[in-house]
């Protein structure tokens, strides 16, 4: 099995790269808002509620997935650099596939911030995440989170072996998904 992880910032097309490598390799996504949507007509993911059943949700996915016979599978995640949990969330993830003879694959992008700014408000985004279609909330929430978190990694922070950093401020999400696919064998 092979789990790929493809993270941070936010907007800058996780989801919109994963359609791409759908149509090139038929992996399956569980990008993270599925969860954050499931949870939300009940409790907003900042609640203390919210974080707790999303979080639980997604970890027995995880569990499943890692002891199944799925071949392949992308996660989209937003990966805090300077929160000390988000690191121990990822290396958990790593351990709970590589136990299972998984091989995990991590995929950063990055793109400019005028660029994910529209990005933010493009009709694929708001029709897959139905919490994001307030545009001033979600626009607001982005700009507090980039101020608050660190929203890249350092050159030669990722300590995982199977990683690539691809910058696709200007590039086609499809030309992404490709250098993806080429880069894991997928």
């Amino acid at each position: 099995m092979k789990l790929v992880i493809i993270f941070w910032p936010l907007a800058v097309g996780k989801m919109t790269v994963w359609q791409e490598l759908e149509k090139e390799t038929g992996l399956k996504l569980f990008h993270n808002h599925m969860t954050i949507e499931l949870v939300a007509p009940f409790f907003d993911y900042w609640t203390e509620t919210g974080k707790k059943l999303v979080t639980h949700f997604r970890q027995k996915i995880f569990e499943e997935v890692s002891k199944s016979d799925l071949k392949w599978m992308i996660f989209t995640y937003v990966w805090a650099f300077n929160k000390k949990s988000d690191w121990e969330y990822i290396d958990n993830l790593y351990k709970m596939f590589e136990t299972q003879w998984a091989e995990v694959c991590f995929v950063e992008l990055e793109a400019d911030m005028n660029e994910r700014l529209e990005r933010n408000k493009s009709p694929n985004r708001l029709k897959h995440k139905p919490t994001k279609r307030k545009i001033k909330e979600s626009d607001k929430h982005f700009r507090e989170v980039h101020i608050e978190h660190k929203l890249n990694s350092n050159i030669w922070e990722i300590p995982y072996k199977n990683y690539i950093r691809i910058d696709n401020t200007n590039l086609d999400p499809n030309k992404v998904a490709k250098m993806i696919v080429e880069k894991f064998n997928l």
